[in-house]
């Protein structure tokens, strides 16, 4: 393949992936459980809901959220203005900060995030197959993996 030819392939198969996913996304934000919660916020709340200790310093949380670091900031603040999140500090670490979940936090992540799954599995399921899915996820973490390690 010429230099030329693998650049375009480059750049379209990065265009599709980005196209497809906003597609996806767009779907999503026209459904009813995320005018409750918006998809940044549902994302706050998923990855509080995912780590074993129930709890994440601010920036274990940016690692995992697909914010920038301002916009995680004053979202953990709307969120804890919510009732949805609380911080607390660590007995080890007087100057940190640990966010978690509120038990409304909690409730309202599950009853999205049952939702959010629905759709979801709506959504791929009409456009894959079982084997194409598992290539997908193949592909974007050997992706993601790469980019992690540059």
């Amino acid at each position: 393949m010429s230099t030329a030819a693998h650049r375009r392939l480059t750049t379209d198969a990065w265009e599709s992936l980005l196209r497809s996913q906003v597609a996806v996304m767009r779907e999503l934000q026209r459904e009813p459980f995320f005018k409750e919660l918006g998809g940044s916020e549902y994302d706050v709340l998923y990855n509080l809901s995912r780590c074993p200790s129930g709890w994440l310093r601010l920036n274990e949380l940016y690692d995992n959220v697909l914010l920038t670091q301002p916009s995680i900031s004053r979202m953990v603040d709307r969120l804890e203005s919510r009732g949805l999140i609380q911080r607390k500090t660590p007995e080890n670490d007087r100057r940190g900060v640990l966010i978690g979940l509120t038990a409304e936090g909690v409730a309202l992540q599950k009853k999205v995030g049952r939702e959010h799954v629905r759709k979801i599995m709506e959504l791929m399921e009409a456009a894959l197959t079982d084997e194409e899915m598992a290539t997908l996820l193949e592909l974007t973490d050997k992706l993601r993996a790469s980019v992690a390690g540059h």
